[in-house]
């Protein structure tokens, strides 16, 4: 399973999202500190979900980061989150 798609996984195990969108952006920082040959280390995750709805922002990430753990989490060079 791909990285891209174990982060869906355990977002949507966690969370059951309204909404969940997972891309690679890893193409996008070639070259960058944390980029490896293959990608799979940059990512951008917009969420939507009545979970996070009562969750500071700061809650929110500590969150996704435990729904991740941190077996994958060690694999991610960068994460972006937005919360809509």
């Amino acid at each position: 399973m791909s990285v891209q798609e174990e982060i869906r996984t355990r977002l949507e195990d966690s969370f059951a999202p309204d909404r969940l969108d997972v891309v690679d952006d890893s193409e996008r920082h070639r070259g960058h500190a944390g980029w490896r040959e293959g990608g799979e280390t940059h990512f951008r995750v917009t969420v939507s979900a009545d979970a996070f709805r009562d969750m500071s922002r700061i809650e929110r990430h500590r969150a996704v980061h435990r729904a991740l753990g941190p077996d994958l989490v060690g694999r991610i060079h960068a994460l972006s989150l937005k919360f809509v």
